[in-house]
């Protein structure tokens, strides 16, 4: 296990595993959180044992927001100097599949959180929202561009404008999350997914996640283009040549990432 404070990370069968370690509190988010996970992502992301990274949080909630104290006397000055979200872009800028295994609350900053991740698996429990509102101000890690990137304008605003919480059933509903899965069975699931996913070929798994991402912001000819290119990329690779030697020789592939 590893040596932060507010964080608790493993490797397990190519799945580099993050634990969010702030229990009593919720797994409040603080900034001292946010450098713990942004650096372990990173580390994880250059790892070559590492093929898959999942993100949970420990106790009764995956992120109940974020720290509140820490946050209440900044003034803009305070928080332009500190340039409050340069840590959580870098988030966005991991290569490897990144799932979120969301347990009970993810609010405020642990719902914009849980958003960055590429897929998300949560309890039957689980309740998601955008408080913020509620005090004075409004989510500022990304919270209403990938809301509305998902739900679309209208529904979007409705959550971020009220402030209410989202259950599980209705985050389903609204493709926040891809499966549910009783509470006790949240782990096991999604680390049974992780290695599935681990095993297969590493640059096409990474290429597909940058081809996906392209689509959410891309005109459709852009984004065909983007992925034609990609593909054409792949056929310089060992795996490829592994992979499809495999399919004929009906073996199965052994691939190594190059």
């Amino acid at each position: 296990m590893s040596k932060f404070e507010f964080i608790e990370t493993t490797i397990i069968d190519g799945v580099g595993f993050i634990e969010l370690n702030r229990p009593e509190v919720l797994n409040a988010i603080n900034r001292g959180m946010v450098s713990e996970l942004v650096s372990t992502m990173k580390e994880f992301d250059r790892d070559d044992h590492v093929k898959v990274i999942v993100l949970t949080g420990k106790g009764r909630a995956f992120a109940a927001g974020a720290d509140i104290d820490e946050m209440a006397q900044d003034s803009p000055i305070d928080l332009e100097l500190l340039d409050q979200f340069a840590e959580w872009d870098q988030m966005l800028q991991v290569k490897k599949p990144v799932i979120g295994a969301v347990n009970g609350f993810a609010l405020g900053g642990g719902f914009e959180l849980a958003l960055s991740c590429d897929m998300l698996f949560a309890t039957e429990t689980s309740q998601f929202g955008f408080p913020e509102v509620n005090l004075g101000v409004m989510p500022g890690a990304g919270g209403t561009q990938h809301l509305t990137k998902i739900m679309g304008k209208k529904k979007a605003l409705e959550w971020l404008w009220t402030g209410e919480k989202m259950s599980a059933d209705e985050a389903l509903h609204y493709g926040i999350v891809n499966r549910l899965i009783a509470p006790e069975l949240l782990i096991e699931e999604t680390m049974k997914f992780a290695k599935k996913v681990a095993k297969q070929p590493p640059l096409a798994v990474r290429l597909i996640k940058e081809s996906v991402d392209k689509a959410v912001d891309y005109p459709l000819d852009e984004g065909m283009k983007f992925e034609r290119k990609n593909f054409y990329l792949l056929f310089s690779s060992e795996d490829q040549t592994e992979g499809m030697n495999a399919f004929i020789e009906k073996r199965k592939p052994q691939f190594k990432g190059k």
